[in-house]
Formats: structure tokens, sequence, C-alpha cells
């Protein structure tokens, strides 16, 4: 028999981030309490700032019959002289009966011990209680609180808990809160409780009492108000997902609203109206033909008629905050871009102030522009922008909002004059911070991020501060993730080796090999192939992230293409071969010691193979791979491993050339097919 079952938990305000972040832990974590319980089925999880709500269609009243099945030792084992071991005894006392009602079955060839346990389902109103007190204290969301005289915690205080199955109540405790039947709307439109029927006359209580339970009809009522608002004042709102997620999340009835603010504030840089708007007030900017306007949307909680008076609130709320940054952006042009102070600022134990890590920065930096030479910089822009790119540190407004830092360096540099290309480096200067994040613009801006990027991981690395497990406090992570799109963005040769050896001179000594294997299992994660694909290549010994990068697209379109698989078996015989040869070593191949035509024929055509200069990697590897027929002709006709030793030799080297040719690429015995 099923029912339909409602639990509601109700809290105070949930924080949104928190809840967004464990969002999609939480119906996992309820499906695998039930399955542990038999009672597995399907159901759908709503949220409000205020609830936490579980609705199951069809739900069994009682958990279906079972049986557990228990296997013990042999016979021969079980009973000596026709009388029951400790080890029968231990296994009757197991399943929970007499040694008699234990019996034998087969099991392989083994006559074993046996015992089949009838279990009867149990009602689910009797494991509710239960199930609910382990879901809810298996959710994870971050910090908790405690309340009242309660040894436990949880995000919010629980003031109430609502559990029916049909028009019946649960008995359900959390956290000292009985159930009833009764839930709570919008507080504007009843402060109170409101009595239930039922499990089905939930929804249309919330739904009368102002309350949208489902955030996807909460969301699409958001975009459906941005959309008329755009349509009825001819403007454009920037719908930030994250943003809109977290309105969706802290609004039980939202309404979009447009407010404004004095034209005189569009003096400041947009980034600082959209942050202020943004992070503090969960406002939405507006733009016009690509202009910020002196116009905000809030996102209403409010039931109401009219809402004059809640856009005055938020118009009010935020002048003053829009007033304090004009004031920082004012003093902060008085005094200008200076790094004066930071050497009183520590950047990390072992590696000094901040002005010491800018004078490493400027270091690499000038390694670094040696290496790729840019065509429309010189060492002077570079060494201004690696000067000037921390400066912003001391401002008023990165102190009150340090996001912006490196943006607010860029407007302070255009300003007081310095050339673009310095203060778009400066503004670049942390790019790429995700994984969808733009890329640096230039090569000097190129530079730059990779000089500020590098000092970390090998400052971080020489005092030891290297990520374990998934603790990555400093984002070094994401540095060589943006180091590897980097170069690859703007075609820089990197050797992860060579390089980190020649700007290693600055920093403590450290085992240099453990930041390269760093490198190597960011790449790892980096490229979305057949991991054997890019193990094969960085078996090869390859270490320059453009040629790994090539290389990997290479060998895995080969690895795509039809008859692969039939090439791979003769290649895999060809480093079965060399795998005790030193791959290192020059290999002469003596044509005078040939005895077979089929030697011969492969030499030829490896020849005017490994002879060519080709257009890519997969052209060589492909012209490589078409010795194939040759090569298998050569191990019909020739033996490798003949008597004579010269013979044998020659045959090896020939063999071990052809393998040398393709490891140039990648070790083609490594990939998996």
């Amino acid at each position: 028999m099923i029912k339909p079952l409602l639990i509601e938990i109700g809290v105070e305000e949930l924080p949104a981030i928190p809840l967004l972040k464990e969002l999609n832990n939480i119906e996992k974590k309820h499906a695998d309490i039930l399955e542990k319980n038999s009672l597995l089925c399907e159901f759908e999880f709503y949220y409000t700032p205020r609830r936490l709500v579980l609705w199951h269609r069809e739900f069994k009243t009682c958990q279906d019959d079972s049986s557990e099945e228990f296997f013990g030792a042999p016979m021969e084992v079980a009973y000596k002289d026709g009388n029951p071991t400790p080890a029968a005894l231990g296994f009757a006392k197991k399943c929970g009966v007499d040694i008699k009602e234990v019996g034998f079955t087969k099991k392989g060839e083994k006559e074993v011990l046996y015992y089949k346990k009838e279990l009867q389902g149990k009602p689910s109103v009797e494991l509710l209680n239960e199930i609910i007190n382990e879901w809810i204290k298996s959710l994870d969301f971050g910090k908790s609180m405690r309340w009242g005289s309660l040894h436990e915690s949880f995000i919010r205080p629980i003031r109430w808990v609502n559990v029916l199955f049909g028009d019946e109540l649960v008995d359900v405790e959390l956290f000292g809160v009985r159930s009833k039947k009764e839930t709570f709307v919008h507080r504007i439109s009843n402060f109170n409780s409101v009595a239930l029927d039922g499990a089905k006359d939930y929804f249309e209580t919330l739904e009368k009492g102002g309350v949208a339970l489902f955030p996807e009809v909460r969301r699409e009522n958001i975009l459906n108000n941005f959309s008329t608002l755009e349509k009825e004042n001819n403007i454009k709102i920037e719908i930030d997902k994250d943003l809109l997620d977290e309105v969706v999340a802290i609004t039980e009835h939202p309404t979009a609203l447009l407010g404004s603010f004095d034209e005189a504030f569009l003096e400041l840089p947009p980034e600082v109206i959209i942050t202020s708007m943004k992070e503090h007030q969960r406002y939405f900017p507006v733009f016009k033909e690509g202009r910020l306007l002196n116009k905000f949307v809030v996102v209403s909680n409010a039931l109401s008629d009219d809402f004059s008076k809640v856009i005055e609130g938020n118009e009010r709320v935020l002048r003053p905050r829009l007033a304090d940054a004009l004031f920082f952006y004012n003093n902060d042009l008085k005094k200008g871009l200076s790094t004066e102070g930071l050497e009183k600022v520590v950047f990390m134990k072992g590696l000094g102030t901040v002005a010491d890590k800018i004078e490493r920065e400027r270091k690499i930096a000038n390694a670094l522009f040696e290496m790729y030479k840019p065509q429309s910089a010189t060492k002077e822009m570079l060494d201004r922008a690696v000067s000037l790119a921390k400066a912003d540190l001391m401002s008023e407004m990165v102190y009150e909002f340090t996001e912006l830092q490196g943006l607010m360096g860029y407007y302070y540099a255009k300003k007081s004059g310095e050339i673009d290309e310095v203060a778009i480096a400066i503004k670049e200067q942390y790019l790429p911070d995700g994984e969808e994040s733009e890329l640096p613009s230039t090569v000097m801006s190129a530079i730059v991020a990779m000089s500020i990027k590098l000092d970390t991981l090998l400052g971080l690395f020489s005092v030891n501060q290297i990520p374990t497990g998934s603790r990555d406090p400093f984002a070094l992570r994401r540095a060589v993730n943006g180091l590897i799109r980097i170069t690859k963005e703007h075609n820089l040769e990197f050797d992860i080796a060579q390089t980190l050896k020649l700007l290693s001179k600055e920093y403590a000594e450290f085992d240099l090999s453990k930041l390269e294997v760093f490198f190597l299992e960011r790449l790892r994660q980096y490229f979305k192939v057949n991991p054997s694909i890019i193990e094969a290549v960085l078996s090869s010994g390859e270490r320059e992230l453009l040629k790994i990068g090539k290389k990997i697209e290479a060998l895995d379109n080969m690895v795509a293409s039809e008859g692969f698989s039939e090439s791979f078996s003769t290649f895999k015989r060809v480093a079965n071969i060399t795998k005790d040869i030193d791959m290192s070593s020059k290999f002469s191949v003596d044509v005078k010691l040939f005895k077979e035509s089929a030697e011969e024929a492969l030499f030829a055509r490896y020849s005017k193979v490994s002879s060519v200069k080709y257009a890519s990697y997969e052209e060589e590897l492909d012209a490589l791979l078409g010795l194939k027929p040759e090569l298998d002709k050569f191990f019909d006709d020739v033996m490798v491993n003949a008597e004579d030793e010269a013979l044998r030799n020659n045959r090896k080297a020939l063999i071990a050339s052809i393998y040398k040719s393709i490891l140039n690429i990648a070790d083609i015995k490594e990939v998996s097919v």
C-alpha cells in the first residue's frame, strides 16, 4: 500500500550560500537513507529561506518482507565426531538461533553451514523519525549553531516540523521540536501557524499564503519580472547566475523592482558600483546600449500592492555605500599609485613582504621577457607594470573592496597617465582566475600574470606550503591551470623542468621535482581525453607545455581513428622488443648486414618517413604508424633474436630507431584501447 508523504522542516532564515553549496548533495543523502531502509522511491526536494521540504507522491506504508542468508564454515570444520565445534556454535549465535536450526548448503565444492532468516518489513511510520533525523544531521552547511539548551547544532534553529503521511500526522522529534499538523506561510500574510488537513492540502495552503514553494517557479517569476522591466523601460538587466541563485534562495514571494541612484555616482568605475550593489545589497545592475545606468533592480520578498516604500528604502540604503566608495576613490586619486608601505605588509612567513614578492616577480618577468621577446612591449614597460601591479593594495578602495585589487590599479594608472599597455597589464595580472575566466589580452600582460603565478608556486613550495588532498588554500592548482591556458593562448613555449630550474635560484632550496610532479598532476586533470593518452605523452619525457598539448591532441585523434587497434598490436610488439634497450642511445643500422628483403624494405620505408619534415605531430605519427605493413612483414620473415650477435644487434637497432621516432611523440605502449 502507498500514501503521499510530506516532510517539512521549518527553520529560521537559511543563509543562501551554504544552502546552495550543499544543494547537489541533499537529495542523494535522502535517497541513500531511504535505500538503506528499503523504502527508496521517487521524491522531490524544495526549499525556501524558511523551510526544507521533501515530497513523496507514493511512499510505501511498510517495508517489503525480505530474507537474509548466512554462510558459515565447511562441514568438516563445523562438526567433529558428530558434535558442533565452537565455529558452528558461534555461527548459530550470530544468526540468533539454536544450532539445531542451522543447516548446510553447497557453496562451490564444499558443504557449508547455512541459515536463512525471514525478515518481516516494519511499518514506515516506525522508521520515519530515525530517517528524518539521520537525513537532517547528514547535511553539511559548513558552520552550524546551537540554540536553547541543546547540545546538537544545525545551520539555523529549527522552529517547526510537519510530517504528514496521507492525512495522518507522523510523530517525529527533531532538535527538541515535535511534529505538528501545521505550517507557516508568508509572514506578511499570516504571522501565526496555519493548520493543515493533510499532505495534499499543504501546497494549496502555501500558495494562498504567499509562498512560492518551488525554486524553479520563483526563478521563472523573477526572470519574467526582469523581462517586463526591460521592455517597459528600454533597459538591459545584467543577470549574474550566482546572484540569481542566491536571490531565489532568499525569497518566498519574489518581485523585481526598478530603483535608481544619484547620477553623480557614475563618476565611479562601473565595477565599483556593480560590486557594491551585488555584494552588499544583492542588486542587479542595469545597462542601456552597453553603458551602466544610475539604476538597479532589487528583488523584494514583500507582499504588497504598492512597492514604492520598498524601492525608496533600498535607494536610501544604497546611497551611503556609493557615497563612501566615491570618497575612497577621490582620496586614492589624490594620493596616486604608490607601493610605499608594502615593505611593511607580510606576504608569507619565510617569503618576506609584498615588496619582496614584487622584486621576485620583476626578476621572473625579466627572464620571461628574454624567453618570449614580445614585439609590442619593452623591458621598461614590463618593469613599470610589475612594479605598480600591487600598488592599489594600499588604496582605500581595495581595503574596502578587496575583490577589486588589480582592477582599481588599472583605473588609477589610467588617471595618473600611465600608458595603456601598463594599465592593462595591471588589470589583467590575476587572469585567468577561474575555468571560464578571460585570459590576458597581450603577451606583456601574459608575462606579468605568469610572473605572479610562478612566484607564488616557487615561493610556497620553497617554504613547504604544498597542497594536500582537496586542500589548496593558496589556489596553487588554479595557478598551474592558468599557466597552461596562458601559454596555449599566446603560443608561448614553457618547458616545465628547465624553466622552474632557471627561476628557482631566488628561493630557498627545495626539491624541484615535487613542483614538476604538481604541474604534471594538473596537466592530467586539464586535458579531457583518455588518461592513458596523457600518460603516453608524458612518459616520452616531453615537458614543454605547448608540445605536450599538441602531442596529446595528435595521439588522441590517432587513437580515435579507424584501424588504430590493428596498428597498436604491431607497435606494442615493437615496444616489447625494445623494452630492455636504452632509448637515449644513438642507434646505427648497417645495411650491409641485411639478410632478408623484409629488412631492406622496412629500413627503406623508415628512412623515407623519418627524413620528412612534418607540419604537425598528427601527420608525423600517422606516417610512422603507416610502417605497419613493413613491420608485419619484417616480423613474419625475420628472426630478430638471431644467433649471430652482430645480426641480432643490427635488427634490434632498426626496431629501436623506429620506436625512438615514435617515442619523440609518445610512448605508445602506455595507451589503453
